[in-house]
């Protein structure tokens, strides 16, 4: 069964734009012709490949479906920069999963080489580190930054090193809450910050060293730079990595409610084992990068 490229191509725009309308302005076709494009692909596959909600989501068939049509794009654009040598001219695009943490902080300074001499078009879909593992697996992303050292079938994982977290407040905060010394019952009546409903970080914290259930007072600041400084500003008790919290401490707008109680959150790099010359040099990049500002995983 030969598979047309066009429909495979339909059906990943309709997902990446979350809708049939725009997913045609992009192709600059009509929405008749991607419905018609996607129902052909569905009638050859013999299997219903999108569920029609708003947005469109995506079956367990067209999770494959999807998976393939991106590791074919990229297998066939680097075809064709082999055939093209340094005189291409096009432009490749690729979707990479990342933690938030690792975005405010790092990842950007690895990207830049390529961004700046491959002629790159990059998406970075962020989610919590314990959960781009699934964004690698539907096929949204050629490879993502994970706290998981599981490897997913196909793909390769590299270790990228240790991103330590530190319980911080500010100040006036803990003379507020914590004059009287830190223990459960502080914790228990103190608001914390969390990034979203995803963030485990404050629970684990509780949870080691305080033997605690996650408090019920919570704010939730799902910005990693408005984060910090939302704790800065004595709002709350949160868990900060030390790469983007060094200059706060510094400063003494936030110091740690105890000191050296740390999470450390080992980072790893998955990709498809496509063996391009893009993911090879995509994996040295962040490998280089994180060298320079996470802890060496032991």
């Amino acid at each position: 069964m030969n598979i047309d490229y066009p429909q495979l191509e339909a059906l990943a725009q309709i997902i990446d734009a979350q809708s049939f309308e725009k997913a045609a302005e992009r192709l600059c076709i009509t929405q008749s012709a991607i419905s018609q494009r996607l129902r052909q692909l569905e009638k050859q596959v013999g299997q219903r490949l999108i569920i029609r909600t708003n947005p469109p989501t995506l079956t367990e068939a067209g999770v494959q479906a999807l998976k393939y049509f991106r590791q074919v794009s990229l297998l066939q654009q680097d075809f064709l920069d082999t055939l093209a040598g340094s005189g291409s001219e096009e432009r490749t695009t690729i979707a990479i999963g990342s933690n938030a943490d690792s975005l405010a902080t790092w990842l950007l300074d690895a990207l830049a080489p390529l961004l700046e001499q491959e002629k790159l078009f990059v998406e970075i879909k962020v989610d919590d580190q314990d959960k781009t593992h699934d964004l690698l697996r539907n096929g949204d992303v050629i490879g993502c930054i994970s706290a998981s050292s599981e490897p997913i079938q196909g793909c390769n994982c590299i270790p990228l090193g240790i991103m330590t977290y530190r319980c911080l407040v500010s100040p006036s905060f803990k003379l507020q809450h914590f004059s009287e010394g830190v223990d459960i019952n502080s914790l228990m009546a103190a608001p914390c910050v969390e990034f979203n409903h995803k963030d485990d970080l404050q629970r684990q914290y509780l949870s080691r060293y305080f033997d605690a259930v996650y408090p019920a007072a919570r704010h939730r600041i799902p910005s990693a730079e408005s984060f910090n400084d939302f704790i800065a500003r004595g709002y709350g008790w949160g868990m900060a990595p030390d790469v983007q919290s060094h200059a706060l401490l510094k400063s003494g707008k936030v110091v740690e409610l105890v000191e050296g109680n740390t999470i450390d959150v080992p980072l790893y790099w998955h990709i498809w084992n496509l063996r391009t010359a893009l993911s090879r040099e995509l994996t040295t990049a962040l490998q280089a990068q994180a060298e320079k500002v996470l802890t060496p995983i032991n």
